[in-house]
């Protein structure tokens, strides 16, 4: 919902804030205890499934809920759980988002095994697909075998500047069909990957998902289950490294003087809330093109797939300089979605029983600081890591 940074503060918000002066709040926490997993990856913890889950905890997944835990069994392979308490009842009613951020960590997985000489045999679903929403039924299965002939991935490299950039795209520069093409080759899997730098294309596009946003915005369930999951403020990020950061001295002082609370974003009409509608307009309207995943059918093995090919787009991005921002709110799967949803669905030419798994805008900017994480430890179960 809204970005993790540049949050739009009227004028007088702001002498109100200077009025306060900093005083109690600069020895506030600072940010980077929620981000020393990212510090923390490429270290060695002994175990060759520990490394690699110290890269696979950085993927990308929505709200950054974190939702994956993880059973070491025997000597060689995880066994990965959904911690259901962390899906997303409104937003994402069939958890099909939440398995795309599944297939977005196992791919960082592989890749990171196989930095470290290890083949990691995924197995999706061993246990069956769950359906209509997940359950306490295995996610995956990785099992990792030692192996001399192993080949490094060539956008591992990218992994730790990986980043999903939440802020408005230079307008002034355009984003070139031939990278474009980079990044949407990079994806793999059994689906539809394509994209857009046409203009007139991107502006319909942008107008679709910006009204998906306004709907999701316009929605109490939906705007809520966002609002929910704000972190508003250092003190806030630092105890509870997911969800929606608004960290920052700023956004720490306007939550002091009560210009920035749960209540008022929750509140049509006030600063706060207006607020929230002007940022996001600015950074959906400097799309500069867009990159797409499309699956013939909307499995659960196809939510796995987009996940592993999104992030690989997203690498691939990364290391040519360009940035990705998804804007899934078009593809919300609730009832006052639906008719943006079809007509998104109509617009990239999804064929019928397909659907958009992914859909981001894409430009040029100063790429964000990382997302914060909970550590490596809060993940494992029965584990004394």
């Amino acid at each position: 919902m809204l970005s993790r940074r540049g949050f739009l503060i009227t004028g007088g918000s702001v002498a109100a804030v200077t009025g306060i002066g900093v005083t109690g709040y600069a020895h506030g926490p600072g940010l980077s205890q929620a981000r020393e997993p990212w510090s923390q990856a490429g270290q060695s913890f002994g175990d060759p499934r520990l490394d690699a889950l110290a890269y696979a905890i950085l993927a990308p997944n929505p709200h950054n809920r974190q939702p994956w835990m993880f059973d070491l069994v025997a000597d060689n392979q995880i066994d990965i759980y959904c911690d259901l308490d962390r899906r997303l009842e409104h937003t994402d009613p069939f958890d099909r988002q939440i398995t795309i951020g599944f297939g977005c960590m196992l791919e960082l997985l592989r890749m990171a095994g196989a930095e470290r000489g290890y083949e990691v045999e995924l197995t999706s679903f061993p246990d069956g697909e769950p359906q209509p929403r997940l359950n306490n039924r295995r996610m995956a299965r990785a099992v990792f075998t030692a192996s001399a002939g192993m080949t490094p991935d060539t956008l591992f490299g990218n992994a730790l500047a990986r980043r999903s950039t939440k802020t408005p795209y230079d307008t002034e520069r355009a984003v070139e069909a031939s990278v474009l093409a980079v990044v949407t080759a990079a994806g793999q899997g059994d689906l539809s990957i394509g994209g857009t730098v046409d203009s007139a294309q991107t502006r319909r596009i942008v107008d679709l998902a910006w009204q998906g946003w306004m709907t999701e915005y316009e929605t109490p369930d939906t705007r809520r289950e966002s609002i929910n999951l704000m972190r508003i403020g250092n003190r806030a990020v630092v105890k509870d490294p997911d969800g929606i950061d608004l960290g920052g001295t700023t956004m720490g002082l306007l939550k002091l003087a009560g210009l920035v609370s749960p209540q008022s974003l929750d509140t049509p009409g006030s600063t706060a809330y207006q607020s929230g509608i002007d940022m996001y307009r600015e950074m959906v309207n400097s799309a500069m093109g867009f990159a797409w995943i499309i699956a013939d059918e909307n499995t659960r093995l196809s939510q796995m797939q987009a996940g592993r090919a999104w992030v690989r787009m997203n690498l691939a991005a990364q290391k040519s300089g360009l940035c990705v921002h998804p804007l899934s709110q078009v593809l919300q799967e609730f009832p006052e979605m639906r008719e943006l949803y079809m007509a998104t669905q109509t617009e990239l030419g999804v064929q019928k029983g397909g659907t958009v798994h992914m859909l981001g805008r894409i430009g040029y900017a100063a790429f964000e600081a990382a997302s914060p994480r909970w550590p490596l430890e809060s993940k494992l179960i029965n584990s004394a890591v």
